[in-house]
């Protein structure tokens, strides 16, 4: 994908390139440092092997920590929030089911 409007991340050492807006690179990156972050920790624990195994873990826990947070008065938490997690959540869920991880060379 050489389009203008994707960008390259890299969780649990695979590279994905996902079409994104100019603003949002940096909600991306982010959200993409955080996701690898957290998926290392699972793999680092030993209890889930397989890469498949520990996204869903990952996306398990952040989805069980977004939920506590959804339970927090309003004034604790933006509504925006939500809706901008569930849309990187779907860009990342397109991504894993169409786009194959480059090769690391």
């Amino acid at each position: 994908m050489s389009n203008g409007n994707s960008i390259t991340v890299q969780i649990l050492d695979k590279e994905y390139s996902i079409i994104c807006p100019q603003e949002e690179r940096t909600n991306l990156v982010s959200a993409a440092r955080y996701l690898d972050g957290k998926m290392r920790e699972i793999r680092s624990s030993g209890k889930v092997i397989g890469a498949d195994r520990i996204a869903v873990m990952a996306a398990l826990n952040i989805t069980h920590d977004l939920l506590h947070k959804q339970e927090l008065p309003e004034s604790q938490t933006s509504g925006s929030t939500r809706e901008q997690v569930r849309d990187l959540l779907d860009r990342v869920d397109l991504v894993l089911a169409t786009d194959e991880p480059k090769a690391q060379g």
